[in-house]
């Protein structure tokens, strides 16, 4: 039976319109201000470029139809996150960046109808930015979520919450925050974690300093936060007490892949520019790219680029049928990770000098795309996950045969 791996009309269009916007009305602002969303006016450039998605049609392709989005699922969200991602500003401009778009997709699957209307709406709608509070200082949560330090414990009327969190994408700036808090057992035990809801402005969050780090182009910085007996209402719970690292599955597999989706553009980007300067650069005489070595190069980025497609592909129609997917989207993770990373890399070498210079965009994606193998999950925590469950299984098979 043939596979048809066709879009439907309506996402054709859809990534037909957000390829012209990106290249027409982001990437020349992604250059003027060389890939840095602080120095080109934050928040305030943000509303900017998310007025001119609105106003080109393209605006919050993953977000519920009630709430103003497109309602694209899995599969069809990756073509037009992919020329979105084309820009390092095109996420921004399209509210598909992260952490919004994870919030979105968590919150339209677990909120309930308060919150929504509290929390989802405003930020489908690009009123308001979002923060999701879970990596911790050693030793408490990081690549090991279950070492979460940072506790509620109950108080009149609701729940008090003390911890530290930092790496904190987007905290700068956010409306609200999405905060991973132990309700029960102690850290390095599984589960007996819940997810709280709070606005930015409550008494209790302090903002610290901006982390420094590589990427430039994720709007509010990297920075730590305090939780302070932060007083929240029972309210504020996020699904069901206790079930925060569940619920956080509904987030991170889907969250991993948009950041497949995205990467891959920028990837594409710094292909697409390689190719075209080798193309007719002149070099031990003849264009460099008629010279052996830098056609290998050029053919293990289309590979590269062709397989991470094919990994995403499978793991988006694995969670579109309602599948857990934890298999295939580490599978994708990881090799996307390292293959964008390869792709950019190849990408500066090709251009020698030009390669590492402000005069292409390569050297600024470099940057961004080299965290994308610890984000999300380190490479070798996902390894460890995917030879984790295939022993297992061997092991199982070995027993049902005893």
């Amino acid at each position: 039976m043939a596979i048809d791996l066709s879009l439907p009309s309506e996402v054709q269009a859809l990534t037909d319109r957000t390829r012209s916007f990106i290249r027409d009305r982001v990437l020349p602002l992604e250059d003027a201000h060389v890939g840095d969303i602080a120095a080109a006016g934050g928040d305030t450039f943000r509303v900017e470029l998310q007025q001119a998605a609105r106003d080109a049609g393209v605006f919050a392709p993953h977000a519920p139809i009630e709430y103003g989005g497109h309602g694209l699922g899995m599969s069809d969200r990756a073509p037009v996150f992919e020329e979105a991602g084309y820009s390092l500003f095109g996420p921004v401009a399209l509210n598909i960046a992260a952490p919004d778009e994870g919030n979105v997709h968590m919150l339209a699957h677990i909120a309930d109808p308060e919150q929504k209307e509290q929390y989802l709406a405003p930020l489908a709608r690009g009123e308001v930015r979002s923060a999701f509070a879970m990596t911790e200082p050693a030793p408490g949560a990081g690549s090991d979520p279950s070492a979460l330090a940072t506790r509620a414990v109950r108080a009149e009327g609701g729940w008090r919450i003390n911890g530290r969190k930092w790496f904190i994408t987007g905290a700068d700036g956010a409306g609200f925050f999405i905060i991973m808090a132990r309700t029960s057992g102690e850290p390095g035990q599984r589960g007996g974690a819940t997810m709280f809801l709070a606005p930015a402005s409550s008494p209790g969050i302090r903002v610290g300093r901006h982390i420094g780090t590589l990427d430039r182009s994720m709007i509010g910085g990297h920075c730590e936060v305090f939780f302070e007996d932060l007083s929240v209402p029972d309210s504020a719970v996020l699904g069901e007490v206790d079930r925060g690292f569940e619920y956080a599955q509904v987030r991170l597999g889907p969250a991993r892949m948009t950041h497949v989706m995205r990467w891959l553009g920028a990837a594409r980007r710094g292909h697409d520019v390689a190719v075209a300067h080798v193309a007719q650069r002149q070099g031990f005489g003849s264009r460099l790219g008629d010279l052996g070595m830098i056609q290998k190069m050029i053919a293990d980025n289309e590979i590269d680029i062709a397989a991470t497609r094919a990994l995403l592909i499978r793991a988006c129609w694995e969670l579109d049928r309602g599948e857990p997917a934890a298999n295939a989207t580490s599978i994708a993770k990881t090799f996307a990770a390292e293959a964008i990373f390869r792709i950019v890399d190849r990408s500066v070498q090709m251009c020698g000098g030009l390669g590492v210079s402000d005069d292409l965009p390569l050297a600024r994606l470099s940057r961004e795309v080299r965290p994308f193998r610890i984000y999300d999950g380190p490479s070798e925590v996902h390894r460890w996950a995917i030879a984790k469950r295939a022993v297992g299984a061997a092991k199982r098979a070995l027993r049902e045969h005893e």
